[in-house]
């Protein structure tokens, strides 16, 4: 009897297990879209999902400086096929991850060149 149970108990968590791992699955994929700074649009199976950059935050594009980080952000990833470390989704349903460009982290290159805060939450 203990054999079974354990049996089902190792079953449901490898189930939950392989779906987390399913949910946030890093993916490569072309940029096809700069929305801003902090959110390009990058193609995975056909189609184009939103990614918004994981840990930080740029102006807003009709705020100050906020077309200069479209602008970087289009310049270092547009066109490119990018790697998508998947961290978490928004409330808006778009994923949160970190974009490798070349491994070179968009995120944290936003960052150096005064494009982006970090963004504790």
């Amino acid at each position: 009897m203990c054999i079974v149970g354990g049996m089902k108990t190792f079953l449901i968590f490898s189930i939950s297990f392989l779906t987390a791992l399913a949910l946030y699955a890093d993916f490569s994929g072309k940029v096809v879209g700069v929305s801003d700074g902090d959110t390009v649009t990058v193609l995975r199976d056909g189609r184009g999902v939103k990614i918004r950059l994981y840990g930080i935050d740029c102006p807003e594009s009709s705020q100050d400086f906020g077309q200069a980080a479209k602008k970087f952000t289009s310049g270092m990833a547009y066109g490119k096929t990018v790697k998508v470390e998947e961290k978490d989704a928004d409330h808006y349903g778009r994923i949160v991850g970190i974009v490798y460009v070349d491994d070179e982290n968009l995120n944290l290159s936003l960052l150096r060149n005064g494009f982006a805060w970090y963004y504790k939450t």
